[in-house]
């Protein structure tokens, strides 16, 4: 599934105004920008488009204001970060109403290859309705619109979906397409072996996941809260651990369409159990590790056990691609990371790719340090998500095709 959008290297935008739908939506704490990967992971497409002699107007969700200003949700903080991070001036737009008289006046006033930044596209309440009226203002500002925000990707949104029926020529960003050449191609045309590893609290979230997966990958391996609810399944005690009760007949399911099509489906062998969960989540807890069929009904499973790291860890040994989506155990707590470290640490010893999909992962390999060692880190979680499922995403479906 090789993207076959245009992208910014087949357009040309000398001269013409640039409406780019970037990630900005970055964690902020008083006011300061606390992780900029986001604002760095867009440098290379806005930098482009400056280069080629457009009029760069970028645009950005933030949070949740759900159709008001909420001044502690304004996106004026990142024009100050980009100006920094580009080493030229990023002009702030201060319109409540997004496309206003100051976005109207500073596009009208813009020399080839210079930036403004829009206000928080969802201070707009169609923004999240996908409605026209939005659209077309966002539209009016533009000759050419780059989306370049995978982290929403998944959602139809005026400034990523709505706008492009107004703009006529609509192209993907490179960070859109990296995430579609890396996540695409290693679903739909993966070099194998291919390994897909499923951590996270919830079966729920990761049904169609597990389901796709099954038919895409050679081994499936399940860790995190997900796996005692397959456990379970197999009709193990599993105490006080993390199950949906719901979902025991699915993971059945999930067994025998892994042994019908003569895939690998590896579950714990053992478990990291504590009294109960970690309060606050990362303070000493005391741990043992027991076999998967002696979880003591008063405990709860918080992370996968060590034999289990090594199996799991020798199972990508060989693998050619290797697709990771949640961590293994409670990574904020120190104690209960030791699962997730030795997988990530089994990721950056293999040479197969490496691809980690967006949210608590991507989060987990970074703050433990792997991630320079990973092929490919998403910006997006639920993005990501829907990927890995096989869903057609809004936000790529909506760009021009070559």
């Amino acid at each position: 599934m090789g993207l076959n959008k245009k992208s910014v290297d087949d357009i040309n935008v000398q001269g013409k105004r640039v409406l780019v739908r970037c990630d900005f939506n970055v964690p902020m704490k008083e006011g300061v920008i606390t992780d900029e990967n986001r604002l760095v992971a867009a440098l290379p497409t806005i930098k482009k488009l400056i280069a080629d002699g457009g009029k760069v107007i970028l645009c950005s969700h933030m949070g949740k204001p759900k159709g008001e200003p909420k001044p502690e949700l304004s996106l004026a903080p990142v024009a100050a970060r980009l100006t920094e991070l580009l080493g030229q001036e990023v002009k702030f737009a201060a319109d409540p109403e997004v496309v206003g008289p100051n976005a109207k006046a500073a596009v009208e006033a813009m020399k080839d290859g210079e930036v403004i930044l829009l206000e928080n596209t969802r201070y707009r309440i169609e923004e999240t309705k996908n409605e026209e009226a939005f659209s077309k203002d966002l539209a009016s500002l533009a000759d050419v619109f780059v989306n370049d925000a995978f982290g929403t990707a998944h959602r139809a949104h005026c400034s990523n979906v709505g706008v492009t029926e107004y703009v006529d020529t609509c192209a993907v960003g490179y960070l859109m397409q990296k995430e579609i050449d890396f996540l695409g191609n290693a679903v739909e045309n993966p070099v194998r072996p291919f390994v897909a590893i499923l951590g996270g609290a919830k079966v729920a979230d990761k049904l169609n996941v597990i389901s796709n997966l099954l038919e895409k990958c050679d081994t499936l391996i399940i860790g995190g809260g997900m796996a005692y609810t397959f456990m379970k399944a197999q009709g193990k005690e599993v105490g006080n651990s993390l199950v949906d009760d719901t979902k025991i007949d699915y993971c059945l399911e999930m067994i025998k369409k892994a042994a019908d099509l003569g895939k690998e489906l590896l579950l714990p062998i053992d478990t990291t159990v504590a009294a109960s969960f970690p309060n606050p989540i990362d303070g000493p807890i005391e741990v043992s590790a027991v076999d998967a069929d002696a979880i003591p009904a008063d405990m709860e499973g918080l992370d996968i056990g060590p034999k289990t790291a090594e199996l799991y860890a020798n199972a990508v040994k060989n693998a050619k691609t290797v697709v990771w989506n949640g961590p293994m155990g409670v990574f904020e707590n120190p104690t209960l990371a030791a699962g997730t470290i030795a997988v990530a640490k089994a990721l950056a010893d293999t040479d197969a790719t490496t691809i980690i999909g967006g949210g608590d992962s991507a989060a987990a390999v970074n703050q433990l340090g792997f991630g320079d060692k990973m092929s490919h880190i998403s910006t997006g979680g639920g993005a990501s998500l829907e990927f890995l499922e096989g869903k057609e995403l809004p936000g790529v479906a909506a760009a021009d095709d070559k």
